[in-house]
Formats: structure tokens, C-alpha cells, sequence
């Protein structure tokens, strides 16, 4: 096969992406070899490739690429998540866009519209992560509703009912008025808000305007021509319908005077007890709280203790309710604008304030949660704490970066009971079964199936037919699938001793973001112990976020992330991974610039044209020059040295630091000067043949190079992999091993002298340059004293266009000499030099120095400068002033010699 002059991505991935699926190559089978599994983190059904996708499944095929070379059983598996409120509230769009309302549809019917939605939309991400490179075992996708994770999320369901670990109960929880389901506490994201501090008046009821006295004299009473009132500070003006008490601190000196006494809620005119509590915080406000049982979690406790009276007066949606007895069926937003006018136009405003404070939104759909109380199903998730940490902590679970291990730590120590229903139709049914039993009383069985629950229900009343039970009609939490993954995959809960279960599980790694690292990590981490006894992974690779070169986070509101197929089609996917993990450490944002693709694409130019410099060229059964031997000696030392290197930074999953190394040793040292080096001469304009020696030594590094590149950039190399030697079909570099061995004492040694090599042929190139000499013109060398690297002395002359190599005591007087390490090396130029473009240069570089100087003398006869400006920085001025003159003195002095000639 004959390489295009220039590199084609398009063609080139297309080629090998199905080359690698009609082979099977990403499949896995159990078999003898370690295996080596991975898990995608699944993502939403509704989902397109946005950068963060790009970002973790990179590094995710990188590393089960990297173990297929290993020799391991690689096993990726890929699937997605149903996501329960993004997709109904996708499902309930469409349909209305159609004229259809969700209320209008039986469950049922609901239902046949998601599944619709799901298979024309569900497989988008993964077909797209294809384009990416990603070598997932595609034969064995998933999804958290399909028919063997369902039955698994079922199970454990009944598992942990049946444990006493999951209960149902009212509690006051986060309700999501817009998707119109509970959250869990996790699922809640605070943001701050400028807001604003309403100050309201509560006047004393009129039966206790005869009771007020002055307590203490430090008392805080306000009285105007209506009677006496107290000042309430809140942000939610528009609960005050849901008022059942004013609260003040027992401690509060400022506000004794209203202890015993009963308040009047403003525009409401309902009459409401102030109670006294430690609860309350003296120095918020005025030290007065209102108290809403129904709409705060901290008011629901005072509510509780104190037997106050609860009014929820919000609708599900988020609209008021009938129980307000006004604004009824308007939003609570439109509300609090409302009611801040109305209670002003009533005199009952004090003030208002301008206020920052943080305000709960919902993860999913972005609008301001409501606490509620609510009747749901919870997890008691103490049990699930207690086995989880010591897993974390004591680094059987390894996390990177390390610093997370204290947030996990912070989390299960801190833990709550999590609410796991959420009131939805997209999900996990919640198998529990309603029914009367023989004396009348509601009572609830769970079940794997409504046959199973009949049964149980017929034990507690033996009446009861299959009609007579009614499904509950919450959804779980999509979590609640998903932190089975690591085991539903693999059909553990269903199967438990299965022969895949108890080959690929525990998996080696997973990569994903520390925002899930509650939702998701912890919760694999707590399902692993308790259904398989052991850790769902060995490791847990923490991604940052992206943001763009600004460091803002990428979004579709800012318009700052870029489209990643797009990106994927301008550069390629090689391009694209490589610019992605150029600006990737673990743990830390990433700061994405276009630019580093661009970077990418051109070393997948460099790439390209070296192999295709290299298959150019033509060999003879010639003798191995010396030159040669040396360079392809210390090359196979440096490989071994870089190929360590690595592998310690694989270990340690610094994968973007082991892509620069790999790209600095084929840019730098392969490309830069190994092929310098070897690369045969053009004598009259034809080039002269390489010894065969030579060239197979340069094809198996090469052949290495693209094995210690593949797993990055796996399309490019595997294309040129192809192209070395004559391979059969079915052959792919994703199986080819690279077995390299620890660098010795003398690979070391020779490597570093080639390091100072590398500096005297660099000395010499400098001299060239400073002094104008043409690359073709033949040079001497002077080692003064000694030369040190004289086993060297071919690949120097070669590479430096040297003619000779002299030993001198010490240098000529026409010599430019340089340092190398301690020694010193000289380069007579004589007559060489361009005296001409010498003396432009030393003029113009004379006429800048001038100017340079003029400035800062400028800056230093400011008196105001001198007299005022920090001493350090009138100091550096008058160093870049005495620095200057003594540059100015040496160019003029050049000058002169340079006139001489």
C-alpha cells in the first residue's frame, strides 16, 4: 500500500474503525489472561457528546488500550442511563409541542411515548463515541432500564425492605416544582444569589396590646399610631400564608418584651404565638423568626417540637395553593414581587435590604427547589456509611487525585437517609402493593412481582384478589440503578455466582467527575460490600472540569463550548484526544484552547512525514557506519529510559504527563535528532542509500514509537503499524505488545552523554547563528584542554557540519567559544563571518539598547516615581539602567573591531 503525501484523518479513522469491529478486536470473552474492565459511566439517554464526554472517555480508552498491549483481557463496557427527570421532561415536551398533556395520557400510554423517544434517541452519544476512537466491547451495551437491570434494581429493592434498611415516611424533602418530584439532598446545587431582606411588621394581636411592658431596658419595641409590632427579616416574603408562629431567642435581651405575647401576620391577619427557641440566631435580622412548618427543614423541627399547626400553601408546581387563602394558582416567583408591593401599599414594610445569600436549585432543572413534606420511600444509609469508608480511607480503594478521599470522608460521616422515590412514570416502578387487610387498615407488601406480592398480601388477608392491590405509583431515583453498575453489568444480582461476575468483577478502574462523587462513587462503593462482599474498582481516576482558555466553565449559555464532532472533524480524532490530554493533570480543571488540537494535528503531521521520510529511503548491504551504530545504540537506550519513565507515570495516573513524555521523545529525539543522525547524504543532488543495518533498527523503533503512541492517538498508528512490515488480516497494533527492558548503568551512562553531545553539536549551531556562517559551510572544533566525547566524534561532525575536531591547549583569538558542563569548546570563524550582517545587527541591536535606556532614565528623573514607588521597584530600575550601559559599552566596542575588517 502506497502513504498519501499528506496525512488524511478522515480517511485513515473511517478505514480502522470498522477494521476493528468486523475483527472483533474490542470484544471480550473470560478467559486465562488477567482481565483488565472498565465500566463507562453511563450517560443520559438523552445525551450528545458535549467536551466533559470527550474528555473521560479519552482517558478511559487510553488506559484499556494501553492494557489490551499489556496482554490483559480488556473489557470496556459501555450503556446509558435512563435519567428519569431529563427524559420525561424531554418525553412531556414533545408531546406538547404535539397538543398532548401528560395528564391526559393513562401511565401506560406515557410510557410507549418514553420508550418511542429512547430508541430513536438513546444510541446518538454512543454511535458518537465512536467517532472519538473509543474501544468499547459494543456487543455487550447496557441500559439502566433494560430488562436484566431492571430485574436487579428490583431485586435489591425487596432486598433492603426485607433488611429494614428502606422504610416510607413523611419527611420534609427537596421537590423540584418544575420536574414536580422529590430530590435528594445531593441532587441539590446552591448558588449564590443577590437578593433582597424584607423587613416585615408583626403587630401585637390587639388582646395583648394591654399586656406589653418593658422587660429589660435593653428592649427593641417599635409603636406607631396602630399599637405595638415586632420586625421580621426574611427573603421568602411569599410564605408568610404558611406562618404558624413567630420565634424569638430566650437569650435575646433585645426582644424579651414580646415573650408570652401573640402577633398578627401581616396582610394575612391571622393570629400566630410567639414561641421561644435557642434555635434562633440573635444577630440575623432583628433576632424575630417566622416560623412555616411546611416550606423550611428548620422551621419543620421547630414545628415538631412546639406543636405548631402546618400549612403548605404550594401546589406541586410551585403555584400557590387553596390552603394560602390568597394569590391563589400564581407562582411563587410572580408572588414574592407581588406581595412585596401589597404588603408596602399596607404600610407593613419596614425596609427592604439588598441581600446575598445561597439558594438551592435543582441539579436536573435548574429552577429553585421548594422544601415540602412529603410522603416518600427513603434508604437508611448509616449501614452503607460504615462499610464504605474504611474501603477509602485505607487506600484498598485508590483515589486520584488524594485530596478527594477527604470529601469522601467528609460526606459518609455527615450522612443522611436518602430519599429514593421520586414522582415520576420514567423509571424503576417501586414494587410496593397497596391493599386492605381483614380489618380494614391500609397496609403496603413488597414484592419482585404483583404475583409475589398477592401472595404476601393473601397471608395478611386471605380475601384479597390481584385487582385489589395497587402499585405504588412513584419511580426510583435513577441512582438507584446506576450504583449497581459495576455489578449489573455483569448480571451479579440476578446471577450472583456467574462465570462473568467472578471473572471482570471487581473492575480495575473508573474514571469519572468528582461532582458525582456522592451520587455515584460512593454509592458503587457501598453496593460493592454489600452484595459482593468486595470493592466495585481498584481505583478512581477524579477528571476536571472543562472550561474554556478564560477559565470559565463550558456551556451553552456562555456559547464557549465548542461542538466536538466538529472539533473531531477539523483536526481529527487523534488531533483532538491530544489536545485534550495536553491540558488534563488529574484532578484539576482543564483549560481548553483550540490551539492545543491544532498542536495535535500537526504532530500527527510530524508523525506522517517522518515514517514516510523513513520508507523513502533506499538500503544496501553497505558497512554500519560509526555514526549509525552510535545513534541507534543510544537511541535503544533512550527508548528503554522513556518506556520506564511511563510506566511509573501510568502507575501513578499522570496520563497527560506521560503523553508529553512520549511526545517529547518522538518530536525531540527521534524526529530532531535520531533521524539527523542516521539520515543518509545527498551527494550531487542524489540521495545515498542507508545500510540495512541501520534501517531494520529504524523501522523496529519506529515500531516501537507507535506502540507507546497508540493508546492515545490509536488511528494514525495504527495505520503506520500497518504499513512497517507486511501484516495479515485480522493484525492490529491494539494486540501488539511492547516489551522493553529496565534500562541498565551503561544505557544511562549513554544516554547522558549523548545529552552533553547533543549540547556541543547546539554550541556549535548558536555560533553559526550569532555569527551569520551558513549551515553549509564546514567548521573546526576546539575542545580546549581535552575532548572528553571523542567515542562521539562522528555523530558531532555529522551533526554539527564540522570538518574536524582539534584538541587545543587553548583557544584561537578569532574563536567563539561556548561551555558544555565544565569544559569548554571553541569555533574559529577567521574570515567566515558576514561582516556586513554583523555590523547591521550589532547597530540595530545598539540603536534599541539606546532607546531601551532613554526610557528608564525617563523613568528615574520622575521625582514623584523616585520619591513615591516601592524601593524594590526604583531598585530593578536602576539595575536595568547600570545593565544597559554595560551591554552598550561591549556593542560599541564589537562595533569598532567589526569596522576594522
Amino acid at each position: 500500500m502506497e502513504l498519501a503525501s499528506k496525512y488524511d484523518p478522515k480517511e485513515v479513522e473511517s478505514k480502522w474503525y470498522e477494521y476493528w469491529l468486523d475483527n472483533k478486536l474490542f470484544s471480550s470473552k473470560p478467559d486465562g489472561r488477567e482481565p483488565y474492565t472498565v465500566v463507562i459511566p453511563p450517560p443520559n439517554v438523552t445525551g450528545v457528546l458535549h467536551m466533559g464526554h470527550m474528555l473521560n472517555n479519552t482517558i478511559q480508552d487510553i488506559l484499556v488500550r494501553r492494557a489490551r498491549m499489556e496482554g490483559k483481557n480488556a473489557c470496556w463496557v459501555p450503556g446509558t442511563d435512563h435519567a428519569s427527570i431529563a427524559t420525561e421532561a424531554k418525553v412531556v415536551n414533545k408531546l406538547a409541542q404535539e397538543g398532548i398533556k401528560k395528564t391526559d395520557l393513562s401511565r401506560e400510554e406515557f410510557l410507549e411515548h418514553a420508550w418511542d423517544w429512547t430508541r430513536e434517541h438513546g444510541g446518538i452519544i454512543l454511535k458518537q463515541l465512536r467517532k472519538l476512537g473509543c474501544s468499547c466491547d459494543w456487543g455487550r451495551t447496557g441500559f439502566t432500564m433494560d430488562e436484566t437491570r431492571s430485574k436487579s434494581v428490583i431485586k435489591v429493592f425487596v432486598d433492603l425492605y426485607n433488611k429494614g434498611y428502606i422504610y416510607r415516611g413523611v419527611r420534609m424533602v427537596n421537590w423540584d416544582p418544575q420536574a414536580q418530584t422529590a430530590l435528594s439532598d445531593e441532587e441539590v446545587i446552591y448558588k449564590d444569589e443577590h437578593s433582597k431582606l424584607y423587613y416585615l411588621k408583626y403587630y401585637v394581636a390587639s388582646e395583648d396590646q394591654d399586656k406589653i411592658e418593658r422587660k429589660d431596658e435593653g428592649n427593641v419595641m417599635h409603636k406607631d399610631e396602630k399599637g405595638y409590632y415586632a420586625v421580621v427579616a426574611t427573603t421568602r416574603p411569599e410564605t408568610i400564608m404558611g406562618d404558624s408562629a413567630m420565634c424569638i431567642n430566650p437569650e435575646d435581651v433585645k426582644n424579651t418584651w414580646l415573650k408570652g405575647l401573640h402577633v398578627i401576620v401581616p396582610l394575612v391577619n391571622r393570629t400566630i404565638p410567639v414561641i421561644e427557641d435557642s434555635y434562633v440566631d440573635i444577630q440575623f435580622g432583628t433576632g424575630c423568626l417566622k416560623v412555616t412548618p411546611a416550606h423550611d427543614i428548620n422551621d419543620h423541627a421547630l414545628g415538631l417540637k412546639h406543636g405548631l399547626e402546618t400549612i403548605d400553601i404550594f401546589n406541586d408546581n410551585g403555584t400557590i395553593s387553596e390552603a394560602a387563602g390568597m394569590y391563589v394558582g400564581q407562582d411563587r416567583m410572580d408572588v414574592r414581587k407581588q406581595i412585596a408591593i401589597d404588603l408596602q401599599n399596607a404600610g407593613l414594610m419596614e425596609k427592604i435590604e439588598d441581600y446575598d445569600n445561597k439558594v438551592g436549585f435543582s441539579e436536573r432543572t435548574n429552577v429553585p427547589i421548594e422544601p415540602k413534606l412529603s410522603t416518600q420511600w427513603f434508604l437508611k444509609m448509616q449501614h452503607f456509611a460504615d462499610i464504605a469508608l474504611g474501603p477509602v480511607m485505607d487506600d484498598d480503594i485508590e483515589f486520584y487525585p488524594k485530596k478527594y478521599k477527604n470529601t469522601y470522608r467528609h460526606w459518609l460521616e455527615n450522612i443522611k437517609d436518602w430519599c429514593i422515590s421520586r414522582q415520576l412514570w420514567w423509571g424503576h416502578r417501586i414494587p410496593a402493593y397497596y391493599f386492605k387487610n381483614a380489618e380494614g387498615k391500609n397496609e403496603v407488601v413488597v414484592a419482585e412481582t404483583a404475583e409475589e406480592a398477592l401472595k404476601l398480601a393473601q397471608q395478611k388477608n386471605p380475601a384479597v384478589k390481584a385487582e385489589d392491590l395497587q402499585q405504588d405509583e412513584d419511580a426510583l431515583d435513577t441512582w438507584f440503578s446506576s450504583w449497581l453498575w459495576p455489578i449489573s453489568l455483569f448480571d451479579g444480582i440476578n446471577n450472583p455466582d456467574n462465570e462473568e461476575i467472578n471473572y471482570y468483577y471487581p473492575t480495575a478502574d473508573l474514571v469519572t467527575g468528582p461532582d458525582i462523587i456522592f451520587f455515584w462513587v460512593a454509592r458503587m462503593i457501598m453496593a460493592g460490600y454489600e452484595y459482593r462482599g468486595k470493592m466495585p474498582f481498584k481505583h478512581v481516576y477524579f477528571t476536571g472540569i472543562v472550561r474554556d482558555k478564560l477559565g470559565r466553565k463550558m456551556s451553552k449559555s456562555l456559547g464557549n463550548s465548542p461542538d466536538p464532532l466538529k472539533l473531531i472533524e477539523k483536526y481529527g480524532a487523534d488531533g483532538v484526544r491530544m489536545g485534550m490530554m495536553l491540558a488534563a493533570p488529574a484532578g484539576n480543571d482543564i483549560l481548553f484552547d483550540e490551539s492545543l488540537c491544532e498542536q495535535g494535528r500537526n504532530f500527527n503531521n510530524k508523525i506522517w512525514n517522518a515514517f514516510r521520510l523513513v520508507k523513502g529511503w533506499n538500503t544496501a548491504d553497505i558497512e554500519q557506519p560509526l555514526c549509525n551504530k552510535t545513534a541507534v545504540a543510544w537511541f535503544e537506550a533512550k527508548l528503554k529510559e522513556v518506556n520506564d519513565e511511563m510506566q511509573k507515570q501510568f502507575k501513578e495516573y499522570r496520563i497527560s504527563e506521560a503523553l508529553m513524555t512520549v511526545y517529547k521523545l518522538f518530536w525531540d529525539e527521534f524526529s530532531s535528532w535520531y533521524l539527523e543522525m542516521v539520515k543518509p547524504a545527498y551527494i550531487n543532488g542524489e540521495a545515498q542509500p542507508i545500510d540495512k543495518t541501520t534501517y531494520e533498527a529504524t523501522l523496529k523503533f519506529f515500531d516501537a514509537l507507535l506502540k507507546m503512541l497508540h493508546p492515545f492517538m490509536p488511528f494514525i498508528t495504527e495505520e503506520l503499524w500497518q504499513h512497517i512490515y507486511d501484516r495479515k488480516e485480522g493484525e492490529s497494533i491494539m494486540r501488539a505488545t511492547l516489551e522493553l527492558p529496565t534500562p541498565s548503568a551503561d544505557d544511562l551512562k549513554l544516554t547522558a552523554d549523548v545529552e552533553l553531545v547533543k549540547q556541543i553539536v547546539s554550541g556549535v549551531r548558536t555560533v553559526r547563528n550569532q555569527k551569520n556562517i551558513a549551515p553549509k559551510e564546514q567548521l573546526e572544533l576546539q575542545a580546549v584542554g581535552e575532548n572528553k566525547f571523542e567515542a562521539y566524534n562522528e555523530v558531532i561532525l555529522k551533526m554539527a557540519n564540522l570538518k574536524a575536531i582539534n584538541v587545543v591547549a587553548e583557544k584561537t583569538a578569532d574563536a567563539s567559544g561556548f561551555m558544555v558542563s565544565t569544559d569548554e569548546y571553541a569555533v574559529p570563524v577567521g574570515d567566515l563571518i558576514d561582516v556586513e550582517a554583523e555590523l547591521e545587527k550589532a547597530q540595530k541591536e545598539l540603536e534599541h539598547l539606546e532607546g531601551f535606556l532613554m526610557s528608564v532614565r525617563k523613568k528615574l528623573s520622575n521625582e514623584n516615581f523616585v520619591a513615591h514607588a516601592p524601593e524594590a521597584v526604583v531598585a530593578r530600575e536602576r539595575k536595568k539602567e547600570s545593565d544597559s550601559l554595560e551591554k552598550i559599552a561591549a556593542l560599541k566596542d564589537t562595533i569598532a573591531e567589526l569596522k576594522k575588517k
